[in-house]
């Protein structure tokens, strides 16, 4: 069936799935995306592009580039993102700890993360992928002049995703699932060497340390991914969709220091964890009336780190489990095929749940999150 030779009916429907797949393009991780203290580098979602237009994308040999609102097989599709948060408000739980600004004693990072993912789309239901991301963060105390920094590749992940129902019929909705692998190609063990004497005079003290975790590009353990995508058109141009994905890792130590000194009474909090992370997200897009190419989104998503993995052969190491739920508008524009989308996200609720080793040692650590979460990307097809 070829849907390149359709009604105008039909040219309708598959725009409203067109906007779904841009509104799941947002690629940012780390792989990877880091919510502040609370790390979570798994994979944004990246759907096959389609071009929005009534008639389609022609390749050099006419051949159309895109059938129904997904990628032809043979094709490619390749997207370059950028994530971007700024981390500095504490909670305790759900609690903000707002004495921690007003006594200048608050830790603040700044976390970039461009990410490079690649999608082969193999035959009609089955494409492959390989996602990797670079990341460019910064991290100090709000009345500290010591910066600590990191830079590198992070971990990359190799996926195959596989659409349940028959893309060539399947133009109201469909489903996909993914599985793959999640490698740690990142450095886990990033270090600085800082002067700590901030008195402004006497001689330096120059001590070498791994950054804090949440800065480091690598997590230091390989982990197995589950990833998801769907969506629903609802009337001629409003479309309902869902994606995420859940890294379950080894456990463990990646055997790191937390950090310069270690405490005796707190033996598993001393090097750092190896965990789970998950991504989640829901919402909806639609077209802008008399911009060709352009849509709207707005969506909710709920990213974070679970407190204890899902395979549990180890939960020791050090880890600032937690979520953050938030929400935000986007937007997309089409031409030929070029992908262009922007979203910004504001915090709606924050935790900083309950740790394995609070558990263990009591008491109930704090994490710094982000208030806004900014993603864009280029997408190309062919």
């Amino acid at each position: 069936m070829q849907f390149w030779n359709r009604s105008s009916s039909a040219a309708r429907k598959n725009l409203a799935v067109s906007l779904l797949v841009l509104a799941c393009a947002f690629v940012a991780p780390q792989t990877a995306h880091a919510q502040g203290c609370i790390v979570a580098r798994s994979p944004e979602q990246v759907l096959p592009g389609i071009d929005q237009a009534d008639t389609p994308t022609l390749d050099k040999d006419g051949k159309p580039l895109n059938q129904g609102g997904y990628l032809l097989p043979g094709h490619v599709q390749f997207t370059v993102a950028e994530r971007h948060q700024y981390s500095y408000q504490h909670f305790v739980g759900d609690v903000y700890q707002e004495h921690r600004a007003q006594e200048r004693s608050a830790i603040q990072n700044k976390v970039n993360i461009v990410t490079a993912d690649l999608v082969y789309q193999w035959k009609p239901r089955i494409s492959f992928e390989i996602n990797a991301p670079w990341l460019f963060a910064t991290r100090k105390q709000q009345s500290s002049p010591i910066v600590y920094y990191s830079s590198g590749l992070g971990d990359t992940i190799l996926a195959a995703n596989f659409w349940i129902f028959n893309p060539t019929t399947a133009v109201h909705g469909n489903f996909s699932v993914g599985g793959g692998i999640y490698m740690p190609t990142g450095n886990d063990d990033y270090q600085n060497t800082v002067n700590t004497n901030t008195t402004g005079t006497g001689p330096a003290v120059e001590v070498t340390t791994p950054v804090d975790y949440s800065i480091q590009p690598g997590n230091g353990g390989w982990g197995a991914l589950l990833q998801w995508q769907g969506f629903h058109t609802l009337g001629k141009k409003l479309v309902v969709y869902t994606d995420g994905d859940y890294i379950a890792t080894q456990g463990g130590t990646n055997g790191v220091a937390r950090g310069t000194f270690t405490n005796p009474a707190t033996p598993l909090d001393n090097n750092v964890a190896i965990a789970d992370q998950y991504l989640m997200e829901g919402g909806v897009a639609a077209p802008i009336a008399h911009v060709r190419g352009l849509a709207g989104t707005f969506a909710i998503r709920d990213e974070g780190v679970p407190a204890s993995n899902l395979f549990p052969v180890s939960n020791e190491g050090w880890r600032r489990p937690g979520y953050a739920v938030s929400a935000g508008p986007g937007a997309e524009y089409m031409r030929g095929s070029h992908i262009l989308t922007a979203a910004v996200y504001r915090a709606e609720r924050r935790d900083r749940t309950v740790s394995y080793g609070d558990k263990l040692y009591g008491g109930h650590g704090d994490a710094a999150f982000a208030k806004y979460l900014w993603l864009t990307s280029y997408t190309y097809r062919f």
